[in-house]
């Protein structure tokens, strides 16, 4: 099986810098506490990564 991350935008962007909103926008994720479920591979973590103040993850088998 799988593995996938289950992203959940919990901080609002508001007053975030352009380079951040656009990442999110990137992850699939439009309003608060939408969550979104993306493959785990290496750009999803980056784009993870550069935001993780943003957004709560969790790990799920599917």
């Amino acid at each position: 099986m799988a593995k996938k991350l289950e992203i959940t935008l919990t901080r609002s962007l508001i007053g975030r810098p352009e380079d951040q909103r656009v990442t999110v926008n990137t992850l699939g994720l439009r309003k608060m506490h939408q969550t979104v479920v993306q493959n785990d591979n290496a750009a999803t973590r980056g784009m993870i990564n550069k935001v993780s103040h943003l957004v709560t993850v969790k790990e799920i088998e599917a």
